[in-house]
């Protein structure tokens, strides 16, 4: 079975998608997990926000999954 360059530039573009998507979630999570560090430090009452801020990011990766699917459903089997 033979693939076509459509085929392929489609399952690259979906997996760039996931590939941005997760690099931006790591980036967003580094940042409010030090923030989050930092003012914990000071008071611990806020670790139940900070975990919340913490958890947010991951939205991104669901969106950039979202959008591959719909990237890979243009290929047509």
């Amino acid at each position: 079975m033979a693939l076509d360059t459509t085929t392929a530039f489609v399952a690259a573009s979906a997996a760039i998608a996931i590939a941005a998507t997760a690099f931006a979630t790591a980036w967003a999570e580094k940042n409010i997990g030090v923030a989050t560090i930092g003012a914990m430090a000071e008071k611990e009452e806020l670790f139940g926000k900070g975990l919340v801020l913490t958890v947010i990011p991951e939205t991104i990766v669901i969106f950039g999954l979202i959008i591959a699917i719909m990237i890979l459903g243009l290929v047509k089997g």
